[in-house]
């Protein structure tokens, strides 16, 4: 069983063709059969998520349950998913958060942030910052330890409702993009764009059939030039092997002896001129040196100083540290949300923010399940962007593996939690959500108590439909006074909404002009000034309407 196993994981690390995958899958199939965990573990994940083939909720369940009873944390984390979404099994949040703990307490680093986020907002459990705190720093330690060895990248998270074309559907075509981009950077004669572009190839393991020996090559010219940074690239690469080179603990002596000798003064000077500079990684330096006193007396407000530098540059690792320095109070005082809330930016850094993208490519090729079940994964780790794309997903009534009185309320829950996270857009669609019964009761006054959080973010939208409830009197007092403000503020806000806005205000005047009419008697001079009044703020559009409508009766009539 595990030599099938390291046989498919060979098939699947160092190829791309679907036939090749598909046989690693077969040998994936025969090594679970035979009761290889990890094996069983792959699988599972290949049937749930429906990786290189259908989707079978069915087996993947099976599997799960059999993995959960082998203590396997993997197998407890997927069915505590499962049960947090009624995903082949009923819906329970209290089985779920049961399975969730058996998963962190295994170590499974995916449990460990899904209940750091429950503990953090208060999801079935109630709200605890230390105990959110606890999960978040082990998953960050984790993550920082791969970012330090640069084996974690940033990965674009698309937002589904914005329908963004700036991405392909291709694997290979973005390969391609990426190499096409450094390579261009590169021939530009900037010399450490060569080197990470070299580098960045030998490292991913894509392509080195074709790029690698080249590549090889030239960082070791770029040594003999002096340049420093090559030797850290080609002694980490002699000193861990990969599939360009073979690994040599001599070979990585060597380069390790050629890149510098330790030099704690000379480090410091260049580090500050750097910093000075406002080079981010030279900001970070400087803060390891005064947080562990390597080379300087020890001095945790300096450390402070530059890691918060950093992490303004968009340096994570500094991020970890300023959250180590919040949480134990090292230098500042200590601050429970602070650090879970840096530790949690670093957490989403982890590579299982790789699912944003093959989520984004199974919704590209028409796989909606694929994809809602991975972006549904993410959305319990607590990505905003996760939760908004799941919801879209799970309103466009194009899911088969939920059943339909699922996904409303399912989406609402969604909506509702992207919105606690900042997403004025799901505010407004939690309102919409009560203000039309959809996945709950009809309730006009969550629905404005909603809209009225998202004006605070100037979305028109939201502008609209809180006029729209004072012009009725739905949830809130009616008052027409603020109807009419709040559809002028709209206009005002957007230009998309100036002609739903004249068509309500015209609607609104009219109404208003009727009820008067009705209890008054006025000189006609009076009701010129009156119309003129209604119109004169919105002349244009109501000269467009009426030629319009006169072109309208021109066709018809011809």
């Amino acid at each position: 069983g595990h030599q099938l196993y390291k046989m498919s994981n060979k098939i699947l690390k160092h190829s791309k063709s679907k036939k090749d995958k598909e046989e690693a899958y077969q040998l994936l199939t025969k090594a679970a059969d035979m009761g290889h965990l990890k094996a069983m573990e792959k699988l599972a994940a290949a049937l749930l998520f429906g990786y290189h083939g259908p989707q079978n909720i069915t087996a993947a369940v099976t599997l799960y349950e059999t993995l959960a009873e082998k203590g396997s944390h993997k197998g407890q984390t997927a069915l505590g998913f499962m049960f947090s979404y009624g995903i082949g099994m009923e819906y329970n949040q209290a089985k779920a958060l049961v399975y969730y703990t058996f998963g962190s307490l295994g170590g499974n680093l995916i449990s460990q942030m899904i209940l750091g986020y429950r503990y953090w907002v208060g999801i079935n459990v109630p709200r605890n910052c230390e105990a959110a705190l606890t999960n978040y720093r082990k998953v960050a330690f984790f993550i920082a330890d791969k970012l330090e060895k640069n084996e974690e990248m940033p990965v674009e998270k698309v937002r589904l409702m914005e329908k963004s074309e700036n991405l392909s559907s291709n694997n290979d075509f973005l390969d391609w993009d990426v190499h096409q981009y450094y390579k261009f950077l590169a021939e530009r004669g900037d010399t450490q764009i060569q080197v990470m572009y070299k580098a960045k190839i030998l490292f991913s393991g894509k392509n080195v059939d074709f790029w690698g020996q080249d590549s090889i090559h030239e960082l070791q010219m770029f040594c003999h030039i002096e340049q420093i940074s090559p030797f850290l690239y080609i002694d980490q690469m002699f000193l861990e092997g990969s599939v360009a080179v073979t690994q040599s603990n001599a070979s990585a002596f060597k380069y390790f002896t050629m890149a510098a000798e330790k030099n704690y003064t000379e480090a410091f000077k260049y580090f500050h001129i750097a910093a000075e500079k406002g080079l981010a990684d030279a900001q970070l330096q400087l803060g390891i040196m005064y947080h562990s006193g390597s080379g300087v007396r020890k001095d945790y407000k300096l450390a402070f100083k530059y890691f918060y530098l950093a992490s303004q540059n968009g340096q994570p690792i500094a991020v970890y540290y300023l959250a180590q320095m919040y949480a134990a109070g090292t230098g500042v005082f200590r601050s429970c949300q602070n650090a879970v809330e840096l530790y949690r930016s670093v957490c989403e850094l982890g590579s299982w923010s790789e699912k944003f993208l093959t989520a984004y490519f199974a919704y590209q090729d028409g796989n909606i399940d694929s994809s809602l079940i991975q972006y549904a994964l993410l959305a319990e780790m607590g990505y905003e962007v996760a939760q908004s794309n799941s919801a879209y997903i799970l309103e466009s009534e194009q899911v088969k593996i939920l059943s339909n009185d699922q996904m409303y309320p399912l989406a609402l829950l969604l909506w509702n939690r992207a919105a606690a996270q900042g997403n004025a857009f799901a505010r407004v669609k939690t309102g919409d959500y009560h203000f039309y019964g959809y996945g709950t009761k009809r309730d006009y006054v969550t629905a404005a108590i909603h809209y009225s959080l998202a004006v605070d973010h100037h979305i028109a939208q939201a502008m609209f439909n809180l006029a729209y409830m004072y012009e009725h009197g739905l949830g809130i007092p009616k008052d027409i006074h603020l109807a009419k403000r709040w559809y002028d503020l709209a206009a005002q806000t957007s230009p998309d909404a100036s002609i739903p806005v004249f068509l309500a205000r015209m609607k609104l005047e009219v109404k208003l002009l009727f009820s008067e009419i009705q209890l008054f008697k006025f000189t006609s001079s009076w009701k010129m000034s009156k119309l003129d009044t209604i119109l004169q703020p919105h002349w244009e559009l109501f000269a467009l309407v009426v030629i319009v409508i006169l072109l309208v009766l021109l066709i018809r009539n011809r």
